[in-house]
């Protein structure tokens, strides 16, 4: 079992990573300072930029140190160069804090293939697992539902979605707390025949091998925000454009109702009636308030930002982060699949998948 973390050592902030970066890092950190007044944080970037933001923030710089590099990996970099070549990068020099245990976790909102592959390079994979995946939540009418893999992974076989499967099915035991969480894998139709040979593949192995888990089958787009399933599994590819969807629609969904809103004094009125239950769905839908993904399946913790995130969505990011570290989610997760048995599972000859390259597909940003 993985040593444990704990939140007396400080949070990896890759400063230079994200289109606002590094002001909305440096203001991302007070506004998650205001929640979790425990945190200390390690901002790794530029201290010519970092240093008068930071002393905007006097609380904030108080618990906060500067560790300078000006090398940056750049949202274009591919993630085999990043890797070769930038090893004194903000991303690169966060990561390794959390290996060399001075740091409990690292956050960056930077290229998404380059902390892929960054992070599996310096962490390594948890027992079984061959590639990691980007885990998040989507809302639901039933709550959260665990998505993976949401833009790591773009090609995968069917055995890393059996081993994504495995995984999701333990972060929600372990993070919801569900006895039994419904897992399913995503396609364009419910029904068995339906689906290319990877998800078919996928979805065969799950039954031929008798997991432990509560598999349903086959869920649609639609069933992810309709709640359908608890844990629902896809390539990284196809779960990058449902999140990014989803997250448009929400931002629609804004503008079109405060653009109606503004066309009469009727509509004003009724805005102001309904106003206590549009804030409440508002927040629910608002993307920032869901920023932060996990790279599940690492022998460390590294919660990916989304690159165009403000302060308040950095926040967020970094809230899920002193989470997972508080509940120790490395070791939870390794204590389910070992409990019930998917370790075992995962080493059968017909499920083990072919030996991996040295890099996953280049991720999407």
């Amino acid at each position: 079992m993985i040593s444990s973390v704990s939140l007396s050592l400080p949070i990896a902030l890759d400063a230079m990573g994200g289109d606002k970066a590094p002001a909305s890092v440096i203001h991302g950190a007070q506004i998650a300072l205001r929640d979790y007044p425990h945190l200390r944080f390690i901002f790794f970037g530029d201290e010519k930029q970092i240093t008068p933001l930071l002393a905007k923030h006097k609380d904030l710089k108080l618990v906060s140190e500067i560790v300078h590099t000006d090398e940056i990996i750049e949202m274009h970099d591919k993630a085999s160069a990043a890797l070769r070549s930038k090893r004194k990068s903000s991303m690169r020099l966060a990561i390794d804090a959390v290996a060399n245990k001075t740091a409990s976790a690292v956050v960056s909102s930077g290229n998404t293939g380059a902390l892929m592959a960054t992070a599996k390079y310096v962490f390594k994979t948890l027992p079984g697992i061959a590639r990691p995946a980007i885990t998040a939540f989507m809302p639901s009418q039933n709550g959260e539902v665990v998505m993976l893999d949401m833009g790591a992974n773009v090609d995968c076989t069917a055995e890393h979605l059996v081993q994504f499967a495995t995984m999701g099915d333990a972060y929600a035991r372990a993070v919801l707390g569900l006895k039994r969480p419904r897992v399913a894998l995503l396609n364009v139709g419910s029904e068995d025949l339906k689906g290319h040979e990877v998800v078919q593949g996928a979805h065969q192995l799950i039954k031929d091998a008798h997991l432990p888990m509560d598999y349903i089958g086959f869920v649609e787009g639609h069933d992810i925000l309709e709640g359908a399933a608890d844990v629902v599994v896809t390539d990284g590819f196809t779960g990058n454009v449902a999140l990014k969807t989803a997250e448009g629609a929400a931002r629609f969904i804004f503008s079109t109702l405060k653009a109606s809103v503004e066309k009469s004094l009727l509509a004003k009125i009724g805005y102001l009636l309904a106003r206590p239950a549009l804030k409440k769905a508002m927040g629910k839908l608002d993307p920032r308030a869901r920023n932060g993904a996990i790279l599940l399946g690492l022998n460390g913790l590294a919660v990916k930002s989304h690159g165009g995130s403000d302060a308040k969505g950095f926040a967020h990011a970094i809230g899920v982060a002193a989470k997972l570290v508080e509940q120790d989610i490395n070791n939870k997760i390794i204590e389910e699949l070992t409990q019930t048995g998917i370790t075992a599972a995962l080493t059968m000859p017909s499920m083990v998948a072919a030996k991996p390259a040295a890099l996953a597909s280049e991720s999407v940003n």
